[in-house]
């Protein structure tokens, strides 16, 4: 509040300063016959940066490299993004305390090491768009399947947030292979937003969702990206990163007009890349859901109970127990872990299919 206060008395001395020295040109410009351009405008220009977007520009002051990859990424979901800490805490499958602390000892650590609230200058974006990228992709995830009580089941306005900030990093880095690769991970699954709720409030899952309800622009812009980086990869460029490789899945899933003509094999095989970026357990769980489309829900269901440690408190984790449980017959452990997956649910709309698909077992 207090840079912001000092802020607005410089524009305001500043602008005092450009209307004269504007009036002083523009009545030289005038006299050449060239145009005025509107003093707003002017001002404008004089004092931004060259990020151009003050909430941009606020994630890029917040993701400093002096702090951990998860710091920072913590820190300016809480500080510029505007997510509460139960829903900061649930991207990073970790307790309120936990992520209360990453949090102090983030800015401690900025207090401590003198780092300046400044925009960095345009040398410096590349080194901090990692962190962006992220806090991005957590305010997009936490938009597409919002948590708590008394909040929307679908958030359009971060989701439409997180894509238009993208769209900006994307034209600050046009060259950057991740940058598209989110942009287009947003693009496919912002296009299905009409289809995920019902009319009664429930959840639809993608292999229920009426395809003809997507919207088809936003569709063909996602898969136009995800084209230009495969034939960027092609050419020589640099291998995908997680987003690209996140983004080629959805084009798959997409590319489909009915769930089974999904090419599941594609989709395996484009998950066996992303496991070797970043193995952690969410993933290795998301690749377990397509294994069971291709090799059967038991073969899914002995690699899903091998994470069974790491995502204890994972309400996915139960989520996919439990079908894969129902497709296998056994329904009282499906009901159970339908049970814990409604008690670690956050979203209104998914809670409402949970208990659904719950109370339809025999």
């Amino acid at each position: 509040m207090a840079t912001a206060k000092h802020r607005a008395i410089d524009t305001v001395r500043r602008a005092k300063l450009l209307r004269r020295k504007h009036e002083e040109l523009g009545g030289e410009l005038e006299a050449l016959g060239g145009e005025v351009s509107d003093e707003r405008e002017a001002i404008d220009e004089a004092l931004d940066d060259q990020i151009g977007d003050d909430m941009l520009s606020l994630m890029f002051v917040a993701c400093h490299p002096v702090l951990a990859t998860e710091a920072r990424v913590a820190l300016t979901l809480r500080m510029v993004g505007g997510l509460t800490m139960p829903e900061i805490a649930r991207a990073f499958l970790a307790s309120e305390a936990a992520m209360g602390q990453r949090i102090t000892r983030a800015k401690a650590k900025i207090k401590a090491a003198r780092i300046p609230y400044r925009v960095p200058a345009a040398e410096d974006l590349r080194g901090r768009v990692t962190g962006v990228l992220a806090v991005l992709y957590l305010v997009f995830n936490e938009g597409y399947l919002a948590t708590g009580p008394d909040t929307d089941p679908v958030r359009h306005d971060l989701t439409t947030e997180a894509i238009r900030l993208t769209r900006l990093i994307r034209a600050l880095l046009p060259a950057d292979g991740e940058v598209a690769g989110l942009l287009a991970l947003m693009l496919l699954t912002e296009a299905r937003r009409a289809a995920r709720v019902s009319a009664s409030g429930e959840l639809v899952p993608l292999g229920e969702q009426d395809r003809g309800a997507w919207d088809a622009t936003l569709v063909a812009e996602g898969h136009r990206l995800v084209r230009e980086r495969l034939a960027a990869v092609a050419a020589g460029g640099a291998a995908p990163g997680p987003y690209q490789i996140l983004a080629a899945i959805n084009a798959v899933h997409t590319s489909a007009r009915d769930v089974r003509d999904t090419d599941w094999s594609q989709v395996v095989a484009l998950y066996d890349q992303l496991v070797r970026l970043d193995p952690s357990p969410i993933v290795a769980l998301n690749r377990a859901i397509a294994v069971a489309e291709l090799d059967g829900p038991e073969v899914a269901l002995a690699a899903v109970d091998r994470l069974a440690e790491p995502l204890a408190g994972y309400h996915a984790y139960h989520v996919t127990r439990a079908d894969l449980l129902r497709r296998l017959g056994s329904s009282e452990q499906s009901r159970a872990a339908y049970d814990k997956a409604i008690e670690l649910a956050g979203n209104t709309a998914e809670t409402a299919y949970l208990v659904r698909r719950r109370d339809q077992l025999g």
